[in-house]
Parts: structure tokens; C-alpha cells; sequence
């Protein structure tokens, strides 16, 4: 299959995801159909879906499911999350390993590892949750971890429906299990509402949330990401960053402008991938979360990103954390929040795992924590003086702005590119200017202390809290 045969395979399962998640909101509503049923056809649905896009691969799917669930029956519950999680684990890089070396780098004809890794991320997150609820005492469990705890095994139907379902096994996002059996039994978005005291408000009885403004809007920035990707995203590829004008003739603002330019058009199939998978999952009646601030029902439980904070970022950390967000919960709650010990460290080689082996995942992430730390000292040191006039607070932001969006494009430009040698070349050409600025401001800049009882932030990307 070539890759563009995949990435029609690819719309063309979301957009029927689409349709479907419609139709199982309306004709198969948890009033009028059996929790049974509506697991079946979840799963029926999603088996369909990943056959169809990625053929004898999805076998690879359906294995680490199976042995897992094996793992989920037979393993004793002191044990059931560690043997899950290195089965999982394992399983992933040991096929992202073999697609380095049948495939090669950008040439690649069929990538099944995205499904295999959102599974991943399910298998493990399951099976920490069912140790919570039945291995552990509440009182040693956070306010968090005692909310999704699961008290009971799940069924093997329940099991390969939370994994498996058509909403979530293309493209995500990873979600709770509990989230996802109250919405298989209709209890979703009136839990939701009872979580934030609906009903101590004043009001007297529980709506019915409709999702459909929601998914429109979504679909509007679908289209709209998917118009970009089909321009800017082909006018401004990649492997230009490794032509011959790029390295060897232009001059280095207009290598930095253009790098920036690049990679903003990269970032429009993120957008687009994403934001349709958030709205098959709301079509579906799936990822309510309460109310928003002015009082509006939001639908962004699986969002996971927000185009316009990332857009607006003023620094490195609120731009990560905006990216890839149901990412970063999940490596908080199943590494940073429960190893011992180094818990950003182990966070980071997890995340660097779950990825992939491409060594420009390393480089973005490597040049990433650098980057993290320099620009925490310079905050530390320098933001305070800009706060005594909204002029001087306005000039800050513009500058940080334009700093952070420079300073993103250059650490990921490796994550999309893949291989050492455009990576080498690329850093070549800006003269490694941001390692350098970088490395200068941590070592002779003074670091202020942190306090220490700093929690981990709301998304996973900025892993790097407990860095200093």
C-alpha cells in the first residue's frame, strides 16, 4: 500500500467514524440499548475500521490486545500494571524497531504503529487504574487516582470495547476507562455534572448536553486545517530544509524565517488528525466535561490541543503544554506520578519510547529540555522587571512570543524530519545557535530556587518540571 493510499484509507475511516458516531448516538442511545450492545457494535465498528486501513498489520493490534487481557485475567493484582506495561511497551518497540529497518526513515509505506500506540497507552492506563481500585488502599491513592480507580476486572467485552472502539482506535485519543463506561451507559455527562455540584448551584434537575455545536465547530477547523495541509503544508515540505539554497546560499534570518515557515506548515495534519478525532468522539455523545467559565457546556475532555493557545504561546512550557495533551496526562499518571525515583528522567525515556526510535525524536527531545531550562532561568531573572506597566508587559509578550515560536521550530524541526543526517545538517546551517544561547544562560546565568512542592502540570510535554 502506498502512503498516500494509506492517508485516503486514513480520512476515509475517520470521516465513516464520523457517520457512525452520529448513528450510535441516535440509534443506539444508552435509553433504548443494552450497555451489551453498544459495546458490540463500538468494537465491531473499530475492528472494520483498522482492517480496512491498515490490512494484515492491524494483526499486530489485535495480538498485544489479546495477551493482555491474558495478563489482565491471570496476573495477580500486585503485578497486573507492571506486566502490562512492559508487555505493551515492549510489543511497541519492538515493532517500531522492525519498521526502521524494513522501512526506511521517511520512505514509509505503512505505518500501523499510530493505533498500536494509542492501545498502548489504553492497555497501561487500565491496568494502573484496576491496581489502584483493587491493590491498593485508598488512603495511599491521590484524590485523582482515587477518582478513576476500577474496582472490578473488566469483562473481556468491555475490555476489547474500551480498547478497540471505531471513536478512538485510528487516531485517539486515549481516554479513562471509567469515562468511557459511564458514556457506554449513559451516565457520562450527568457524571460530569454532578462532579462540579450542578446541583448545589441552583438548579434542580440535570440537562441533556447536546454535542452537536461542538462537533460543527470542530469540523470547521478540520476543514479549515485540512485546506492549509493541502497548500502549505506541499509548498513548504520538509526536505526543503535540506536543499542546497537552504544550507548553502540563503543567509541566517532568512533560514530562520523559513525554518519557521516550515514548520508551521507542518503542523496542520496534527490539527487536522487530531480535532476530527475529538469529533467523532463528541458525535458519539463522548467527552463531555462540565462548564465552562462563562457558563457554556464544553466538549474538550479529548481535546488534545488548543490551536490558539499553542498559536499565542509567550513561552516554551505554555506552548508544550497545549500539544498533544491526553500524551502528556497519560505519562503523568502511569510514570511521573508513581516512580520512586528521577521521575522526569523516567518520564522522558518513556515518552522518548513511546514515540518511536527515530533519532530525531531524541534530538527534539534533548534539545527540548535545554531549551526548557534556559528559558525558565531567563523568566526567573528578567520577566518580573517588565510587570510595572501594561507597555512594558505588552513589549515582554511580543518579544517572548516571537522568541517561543523561533525557539519551538528549531527543537522540533528533527521530530519531523527523523534521521541524523538532515537533523546534522539542519543544526549545521543555523550553527546550533539555540544549544549554544542556550548552554550559555544556564551556566552563567543564576538559578533561582523552585519550591518543591510543585505538582506536575496539567499536560504531559512539560516533563521537565522537576528538572532543577
Amino acid at each position: 500500500m502506498s502512503r498516500s493510499g494509506l492517508t485516503v484509507n486514513f480520512v476515509a475511516c475517520q470521516l465513516s467514524a464520523l457517520c457512525a458516531a452520529f448513528w450510535f448516538r441516535l440509534y443506539l442511545s444508552p435509553g433504548e440499548t443494552s450497555p451489551a450492545v453498544r459495546h458490540a457494535f463500538a468494537t465491531i465498528f473499530g475492528i472494520y475500521f483498522v482492517i480496512f486501513c491498515f490490512g494484515w498489520y492491524s494483526v499486530h493490534l489485535f495480538v498485544l490486545v489479546l495477551m493482555c487481557y491474558g495478563i489482565m485475567v491471570t496476573a495477580s493484582i500486585s503485578n497486573i500494571h507492571r506486566y502490562s506495561f512492559f508487555v505493551a511497551m515492549g510489543y511497541l518497540t519492538i515493532c517500531h524497531i522492525s519498521r526502521i529497518y524494513i522501512f526506511h526513515y521517511g520512505i514509509l509505506t505503512t505505518d500501523f504503529s499510530g493505533p498500536l500506540m494509542i492501545v498502548t497507552q489504553k492497555i497501561t492506563t487500565l491496568a494502573f487504574q484496576v491496581h489502584d481500585g483493587l491493590g491498593r488502599r485508598a488512603e495511599d491513592l491521590s484524590s485523582e487516582q482515587h477518582r478513576l480507580a476500577v474496582k472490578a476486572k473488566p469483562s473481556f467485552l468491555e475490555y476489547v470495547s474500551y480498547l478497540l472502539n471505531f471513536m478512538s482506535v485510528i487516531a485517539g485519543p486515549c481516554n479513562n476507562f471509567k469515562d468511557y463506561i459511564a458514556f457506554i451507559e449513559g451516565r457520562h455527562t450527568h457524571m460530569k455534572l454532578l462532579e462540579m455540584n450542578w446541583k448545589e448551584k441552583g438548579f434542580h434537575s440535570l440537562p441533556e448536553p447536546s454535542p452537536t455545536g461542538a462537533v460543527m465547530h470542530k469540523l470547521c477547523v478540520t476543514l479549515v486545517s485540512l485546506l492549509l495541509f493541502l497548500t502549505l503544508t506541499k509548498t513548504f515540505p520538509v526536505t526543503s530544509l535540506v536543499d542546497d539554497w537552504f544550507v548553502h546560499e540563503a543567509n541566517f534570518l532568512t533560514r530562520l524565517c523559513y525554518l519557521y515557515i516550515v514548520m508551521q506548515a507542518s503542523k496542520p495534519k496534527y490539527y487536522f488528525a487530531w480535532t476530527l478525532a475529538d469529533a467523532v468522539n463528541n458525535a458519539a455523545g463522548f467527552g463531555f466535561s462540565g462548564v465552562d467559565k462563562n457558563g457554556n457546556f464544553s466538549w474538550d475532555l479529548l481535546s488534545n490541543l488548543n490551536i490558539w493557545k499553542i498559536e499565542t504561546a509567550t513561552s516554551f512550557k505554555m506552548y508544550v503544554e497545549n500539544w498533544n495533551i491526553q500524551t502528556a496526562t497519560w505519562l503523568k499518571r502511569v510514570c511521573y506520578e508513581r516512580v520512586p525515583w528521577y521521575p522526569t528522567v523516567l518520564t522522558f525515556i518513556l515518552s522518548a519510547l513511546w514515540h518511536g526510535v527515530y533519532p530525531g525524536y531524541y534530538f527534539t527531545f534533548l534539545t527540548g529540555i535545554l531549551v526548557t531550562l534556559a528559558a525558565r532561568t531567563v523568566r526567573k531573572n528578567y520577566r518580573h522587571y517588565f510587570l510595572s506597566s501594561k507597555a512594558l508587559k505588552a513589549v515582554y509578550d511580543l518579544v517572548t512570543w516571537a522568541v517561543t515560536q523561533l525557539a519551538v521550530s528549531y527543537t522540533v524541526a528533527p521530530f519531523v524530519m527523523l534521521a541524523v543526517e538532515p537533523t546534522i545538517s539542519l543544526y549545521k546551517s543555523m550553527y546550533f545557535y539555540l544549544h549554544i544561547i542556550s548552554l550559555l544562560i544556564i551556566l552563567f546565568l543564576p538559578i533561582k530556587p523552585q519550591a518543591h512542592n510543585q505538582r506536575w502540570p496539567q499536560t504531559l510535554n512539560s516533563l521537565n518540571k522537576k528538572m532543577d
